[in-house]
């Protein structure tokens, strides 16, 4: 582990494009601001560790329970509505693609 020493306003660079600046110092509190490009995750440590724990437990699935999920997901596989039908609606919808000749449901008229 690097250890490094800053003093409030001062900062230090992570690769090219990732700036780590001391912003407050408050009791035992250090406020840190920091500049990375949108597409960079940042996350505080617990939280990092939550989604990581998660996402192993997600992964962590059987490949019975994924056919299922992906049964109820796909229209025409059996899931969740004995119609054939996922749309719920009264037909008139193609499979992937828009509406034809009817005004979608909920907007104004």
């Amino acid at each position: 582990m690097l250890i490094l020493t800053r003093k409030l306003g001062e900062g230090i660079v992570i690769g090219p494009d990732i700036v780590v600046r001391v912003v407050e110092v408050k009791g035992g509190q250090v406020k840190l601001g920091i500049e990375a490009p949108r597409n960079t995750s940042v996350h505080r440590e617990e939280i990092f560790r939550r989604i990581h724990e998660e996402n192993v437990r997600a992964a962590a699935g059987t490949p019975d329970q994924l056919d299922q999920v992906v049964r109820t997901l796909r229209p025409g596989t059996g899931g969740g509505n004995s119609g054939g039908s996922n749309s719920g609606g009264s037909g008139g919808e193609t499979r992937g693609g828009p509406l034809r000749g009817r005004k979608p449901r909920g907007g104004t008229p």
